[in-house]
């Protein structure tokens, strides 16, 4: 084995199988981050299961648990890229919760309260982007699928993961959509862009979502482009309840995946609870 010990220059040839393995660019980043962490901390060193041992109790000592197995689950995959599958680790065991902080999770009401907000700052752009991801679930970085051909058609072929699925525009949202794009004079492409012209990104939604907290009277925890497609999740779920099919909707390869999105908030499971009368 050329490689025994840890070295910075174990990390670009990882970075290329990631790339060929066609992994995201937002997985790949995440990856080579936790990577990097782990190499700058174990340079030099010998490569070996008491050492990844070691590693795995600093990450439980800081993270929390979900967290560290994200850094167990990058390192374990270049451990077994170099080799060295006898050196990975298992990860912390999590137990499922059975409710979600409300702290965390929006409700429709906020998110109406967010795109009303949205609308009185003049921003029919921003308004318009929460109301399609919402109403379709779709992640944040697949807006840029959502373009003036899609809406002509009524529905948007995604690619993201590996994967293609499509994606059916609810009529309500393509009159709207139609009607944006016609004013911005926009008859292809991404119907998102920024004043260049560019499909927007991330943190752009990212920080104009943010500022609408205040006037919207809605915690920032809450305010994130993810927490509109939990919503949509959960939205779909009380009305399906085939949570398969709503996994295939969300691009989810792990039905457990989808079953984090729908788990409902403390007060709704307290309520339930109540609703059963038990106590005699």
């Amino acid at each position: 084995m050329k490689y025994r010990k840890i070295q910075e220059s174990m990390i670009k040839p990882y970075e290329t199988s990631l790339v060929e393995a066609e992994k995201s660019a937002a997985t790949i980043e995440k990856y080579l981050h936790h990577v990097r962490q782990f190499v700058a901390r174990y340079a030099g060193r010998r490569i070996d299961k008491a050492l990844v041992l070691e590693y795995k109790t600093e990450l439980g000592e800081t993270y929390a648990p979900s967290s560290a197995n994200a850094a167990l689950a990058a390192i374990n995959g270049f451990l077994r890229f170099w080799g060295f599958d006898d050196c990975c680790v298992k990860p912390f065991k999590v137990q499922r919760k059975i409710y979600c902080p409300e702290e965390k999770e929006l409700t429709r009401a906020e998110y109406v309260r967010l795109v009303q907000a949205a609308k009185e700052k003049s921003s029919e752009r921003l308004a318009l982007l929460l109301e399609t991801i919402c109403a379709t679930g779709i992640r944040v970085s697949e807006l840029q699928y959502i373009t003036a051909e899609a809406v002509a058609q009524g529905e948007a072929v995604v690619r993201c993961k590996g994967k293609t699925r499509t994606i059916f525009l609810p009529t309500a949202l393509c009159k709207k959509l139609r009607r944006y794009a016609g004013k911005q004079q926009l008859r292809t492409g991404p119907v998102f862009v920024t004043r260049t012209g560019k499909p927007m990104n991330r943190s752009n939604i990212w920080r104009e979502m943010k500022a609408l907290c205040t006037r919207a009277q809605v915690a920032p925890s809450k305010v994130f482009p993810h927490s509109l497609r939990h919503l949509f999740a959960r939205c779909f779920y009380a009305i399906d309840h085939d949570v398969a099919k709503l996994a295939d909707i969300l691009g989810h390869s792990n039905i457990n995946t989808t079953r984090i999105y729908i788990i409902t908030t403390g007060a709704e499971h307290r309520r339930k609870m109540e609703t059963m009368r038990l106590v005699i």
